[in-house]
């Protein structure tokens, strides 16, 4: 099982990678076939660059290269292949230079951040193939999720079920996953090898935890996750019995992580990916004293390495000494540059150049937003001047509570690439950093007690502003990740008048989401490609 991270559109080095695990698995493993990931050859998921032919013409040459050095072991690999029919989700059995077999993918997700529909043509055939004798159908990814292509493949003859996939992680993904393979392998009275990708692609976050399930559906082994590594499976087969009868040994089963520990783990290789795919040379992150930069700059420095993270606080005249003091503490326990520019010139000026125009008028959110875009310039200044002539990049450090209704600026602290926890509600902000400080203690006690506050006004707290988060959460989960209408919320027990707040500061906040940078999906339902509101729009309007 090849739980690997391939390049989206890198066609030569993905083609790299396979040969040199190919060529591990023959002569250190001994294995007799290796299995990749759904789409090896392109990565997942390729998105519009499917409807360029020049990517069809490097998948093309990829494939000759792979085939040149196929030998000694059966390969399966993932592409997207063309036929009379049109465009394929597929994937192939390559024996001594030669494709024994091609299966094209039947169920073709078209839900959450899956679009295949857009691309491909369903196929409609199993596919098998005998290998040491044994006949071997192959599937990928969403075929297991429905009944069908498991029924079909044992009616063709096969006795044991490859299947190839690219499954984003989302909280208690790994449990889902197991549930339908073992309604699967029930179903065809087959053990199932399930191969899964890993590694960060914009938003997406691939977990790997490949597995073996026997015929009844207990797992005989389960790779790490969020790790890349071959994993040598064995099988025993009885070629005597009528049909032939096949059983994986029980290897090596990774226990599941907790879920603290699997969205920690996913945001560290979430940022670490998108940081070094695009060749960013570092990373800049705006700290307050407060707990979302502080979790943010420990992912960050997890990520990527304390050397190429700098912090930057930037007190205004309501930032308290806590804040600097608490700010500094992180910054010198996680070994990162720190700097303190004070925005009070920024902020004078802005005044300054608007006094007349505001002439009459009340202090409000316009001068909180104004500190805010202060702070947004200087961060992308930082970032945008090359010191060592590599580019830096902003991290965000909004959480999802906030972005859901509209507690943040734009072109302030949205001011950024990439948003590290804009997936990650505000009570399990607290539960991560909990759990970080426990590998080791990096951030200060006192910012888990004081309550959550922007600085932007005298004496503010958040909840001047907002529910409490532990009533806030639990209504945004249910309205924006479960769909739940008023009344159902209302059912559950909260107050009708806060429902009604938080739903419509959701909806009339869609246009800010609009333009924030992408971050990690770690729930079922992301700002992004998951969730696809108009802005435009009377639907929950009051």
């Amino acid at each position: 099982m090849a739980q690997l991270d391939f390049h989206v559109g890198d066609v030569t080095n993905n083609v790299e990678k396979i040969i040199a695990a190919m060529q591990c698995a023959r002569d250190e493993l001994q294995a007799d076939v290796i299995v990749f990931p759904e789409l090896t050859l392109t990565g997942y998921p390729p998105e519009d660059l499917l409807l360029r032919a020049d990517l069809h013409q490097h998948v093309l040459r990829g494939l000759e290269e792979l085939k040149r050095h196929v030998t000694g072991i059966d390969v399966v690999v993932g592409y997207p292949d063309r036929d009379t029919n049109g465009l394929h989700n597929a994937a192939s059995l390559i024996r001594d230079g030669v494709i024994m077999a091609t299966y094209h993918k039947q169920h073709l997700p078209n839900y959450s951040v899956f679009d295949e529909r857009r691309y491909f043509q369903a196929g409609v055939a199993p596919c098998v193939v005998t290998i040491k004798g044994l006949p071997v159908a192959i599937t990928i990814c969403e075929d297991m999720w429905h009944p069908g292509p498991m029924a079909q493949a044992r009616a063709a003859g096969a006795r044991l079920m490859l299947n190839l996939n690219a499954s984003p992680f989302h909280i208690s993904k790994g449990c889902e996953r197991e549930e339908v393979l073992r309604q699967r392998v029930i179903e065809g009275a087959m053990p199932v090898v399930y191969v899964n990708l890993v590694g960060g692609q914009d938003e997406l976050v691939f977990d790997g935890e490949s597995l073996v399930m026997d015929a009844s559906g207990s797992i005989m082994m389960r790779a790490a996750s969020f790790v890349e590594d071959l994993y040598a499976v064995d099988f025993s087969i009885n070629a005597a019995a009528t049909p032939p009868h096949i059983t994986p040994v029980a290897g090596i089963c990774h226990t599941p992580l907790s879920v603290e520990a699997s969205v920690y783990r996913a945001l560290v290789l979430g940022v670490r990916d998108y940081i070094e795919k695009n060749g960013f040379g570092g990373v800049i992150i705006g700290s307050s004293g407060g707990m979302d930069s502080a979790l943010t700059l420990a992912i960050a420095v997890d990520a990527i390495g304390k050397e190429r993270v700098e912090a930057v606080m930037m007190p205004s005249r309501y930032t308290s000494q806590m804040s600097l003091d608490d700010a500094q503490t992180l910054s010198a326990v996680l070994g990162v540059k720190h700097h303190v520019i004070s925005i009070e010139p920024a902020f004078e000026a802005f005044l300054g150049s608007l006094q007349q125009v505001f002439e009459g008028t009340q202090t409000d959110t316009t001068e909180e937003n104004i500190q805010a875009r202060c702070r947004g310039v200087l961060l992308m200044a930082l970032a945008n001047k090359s010191f060592n002539k590599k580019h830096r990049i902003v991290l965000t450090t909004g959480n999802k509570s906030e972005m859901s209704v509209g507690y943040a600026t734009l072109y302030g602290d949205m001011a950024g690439g990439f948003a590290v926890i804009k997936d990650v509600p505000k009570t399990l902000v607290y539960r991560l950093a909990d759990y970080r400080n426990g590998i080791a203690p990096v951030i200060p006690r006192r910012i888990f007690e004081r309550p959550p506050t922007a600085e932007l006004a005298p004496n503010q707290k958040d909840e001047d502003s907002l529910p409490p988060y532990a009533v806030l959460d639990p209504i945004l989960e249910m309205y924006i990740e479960q769909d739940k209408s008023l009344g159902d919320i209302i059912a559950v027990g909260y107050d009708e008048a806060t429902v009604r707040r938080v739903m419509s500061m959701v909806n009339r906040n869609e246009y800010k989401r609009r333009q924030a940078p992408p971050g990690v999906r770690i729930t079922r339902r992301a700002f992004g490609r998951d969730r696809r509101y108009p802005i435009t729009a009377f639907y929950g309007r009051d």
